[in-house]
């Protein structure tokens, strides 16, 4: 039978009863779970992460030092979240005034990556295996496979499953194209490294398209 390994905690870290941890995951120093969180299996949350009520993290999801998981964000399997990046869940907050009742849903699709220091404006979604430079300020949704940086972040290029950028191009005005070659050759992408294969149809990247 498969050893199944419970999950570590760290002496100097809380979880409030209520907290639902899965087998295998690791919880470093200065570390804050509270009630109503549920993570999954294979995760590891770095010094100082705060995991807030109502909260959802899927399995093996990396979260480095100094991150908060506000109420209302939800991180899919395989989501990387780099040193410092910050999740919001209210657009204009106030000291003096009550916004419970306003936060936003923030979704991070499976196996995207958040570069570190990045800042995630809440109500956006970030689409599978996208890719958050460091730095950027996201304030609309990311598309699945882009390449995002800079304030407020905006689309570069596109990002393998494997974290490399893949040979193609993307316009000024948004729409992604290839440099050279024929409008059906455009379409088919390979990546270098690994050599996983995409079709990209207007500005809907996909796997596929053959080796």
């Amino acid at each position: 039978m498969t050893n199944v390994a419970s999950p570590f905690v760290h002496t100097s870290s809380y979880v409030d009863e209520g907290a639902t941890i899965g087998a295998g995951t690791k919880i470093w120093h200065f570390c804050h779970v509270m009630s109503g969180a549920v993570i999954g299996e294979r995760c590891t949350l770095g010094q100082n992460v705060v995991v807030m009520p109502g909260t959802r993290i899927g399995n093996n999801v990396k979260i480095q030092n100094n991150v908060s998981i506000y109420e209302g964000v939800e991180l899919e399997d395989d989501v990387f979240c780099g040193p410092s990046m910050v999740f919001t869940n209210v657009l204009n907050p106030r000291s003096h005034i009550s916004r419970k009742h306003e936060y936003r849903k923030t979704l991070v699709r499976r196996g995207a990556s958040i570069g570190a220091n990045a800042t995630i404006v809440c109500g956006v979604t970030l689409g599978e295996y996208a890719f958050v430079g460091a730095g950027a300020v996201v304030v609309s949704d990311v598309a699945p496979y882009a390449l995002v940086v800079g304030v407020p972040a905006k689309q570069i290029g596109w990002a393998c499953q494997c974290g490399e950028i893949l040979p193609v191009r993307v316009r000024a005005a948004g729409a992604p194209a290839a440099s050279t070659g024929t409008p059906a050759e455009a379409a088919k992408i390979v990546c270098r490294v690994c050599g996983t294969a995409y079709v990209l149809e207007g500005d809907v990247l996909r796997p596929g398209g053959g080796g």
